[in-house]
């Protein structure tokens, strides 16, 4: 036996090591946030062990309901909710939960609220289930003020208000990505401890890339930037090389992916779509989060996406997140277009 190398691994950086390293940072800190992650984190590691069941354990296939959304609601998708629910209201930390499972938000009993709001998608890219495409969880957290009963106003606030944002991804292996609004890190989780160990400290994105992300079925529907946009990254006119497409379909694994390598993520609106498809408040908010706290930029086609002040809970807007210079092409498209109108 190596005893060694064991001692070694004994000396890692778990999350919750890393978590109360920060919270060690603020001398006022009564740990309330650090229990909440570590609830967020704990519903993480249940539903990461589901989904690497779920070809086993018949979890695949319709629950036969229809959620908010009109998407057809698969069971891991109902059970991660449920999960994800009861991990945050037994955190006594909650006080407003936004789930993009249910319509209405889910309002805490005051005998267990707590003064954060957490918005999330308990399991995005869930259709990729069948065929084995890395899905994930998605969230945002922000904090109400103490001086009032909680409303729906505690949630419906800019993306720059958010305390911390992160998703989890179920892929080959399972990571987790936390910014808390000093920079963003990685974590992977490791089976035989049941621990998330920092693997990739302080994540800067490249400002350049070379790589587009987006749905290009929808070509025909797009708008002029977004089409002079990708036909650029196609032919460029420069004498630079064209950028490779990569498109799964599932936004926490074509994020990360652009997190990690660079390039541009996009979904656009479009004739089908005019507000665009991704929801604001636990897709477009975190993600742009994340891309800001990493050096890239993340707008919406008329603004930063993190100014922008949803007036719906399950709110959509058009995106495109990634690289600085990237994001800083398709901002200079879309102010020529404007000038021209």
């Amino acid at each position: 036996m190596d005893h060694a190398a064991d001692a070694h691994r004994t000396d890692l950086m778990t999350i919750t090591r890393f978590v109360l390293n920060e919270q060690s940072k603020y001398p006022e800190s009564r740990g309330d946030f650090s229990i909440l992650l570590n609830h967020i984190v704990l519903g993480c590691k249940f539903v990461c062990s589901v989904v690497n069941k779920a070809g086993l354990a018949k979890l695949i296939g319709l629950a036969g309901e229809t959620n908010v959304q009109g998407e057809e609601q698969k069971k891991l998708d109902v059970l991660s909710n449920e999960v994800f629910i009861k991990a945050l209201v037994s955190s006594g930390r909650t006080c407003i939960l936004v789930s993009e499972e249910d319509e209405e938000a889910t309002f805490v009993e005051p005998s267990r609220r707590g003064r954060y709001c957490v918005v999330f998608d308990p399991l995005d890219g869930s259709s990729n289930i069948d065929c084995g495409v890395s899905i994930g969880t998605i969230f945002g957290i922000y904090m109400v003020k103490d001086d009032h009963e909680p409303t729906l106003d505690d949630v419906l606030q800019p993306g720059k208000n958010m305390l911390a944002a992160g998703y989890c991804m179920y892929g080959s292996s399972c990571t987790f990505v936390l910014s808390t609004g000093s920079g963003v890190n990685g974590f992977t989780l490791d089976p035989s401890l049941g621990e998330f160990i920092l693997t990739h400290p302080d994540i800067k994105i490249p400002k350049k890339g070379k790589i587009y992300s987006v749905n290009e079925g929808n070509v025909r529907n797009w708008d002029g930037p977004t089409a002079k946009y990708v036909e650029k990254c196609k032919f460029p006119q420069d004498g630079s090389s064209a950028k490779s497409l990569r498109y799964i379909g599932s936004m926490v694994a074509d994020v990360h992916r652009t997190l990690l390598y660079g390039g541009i993520f996009l979904y656009p609106a479009d004739k089908k779509s005019p507000n665009g498809k991704l929801r604001v408040l636990y897709e477009v908010f975190p993600m742009s989060f994340l891309m800001e706290q990493a050096g890239g930029q993340a707008f919406t086609g008329k603004q930063r996406a993190l100014d922008l002040v949803p007036t719906k809970i399950h709110e959509r807007s058009p995106i495109f997140l990634g690289s600085y210079d990237e994001v800083e092409e398709i901002k200079a498209l879309y102010a020529a277009e404007e000038k021209k109108a």
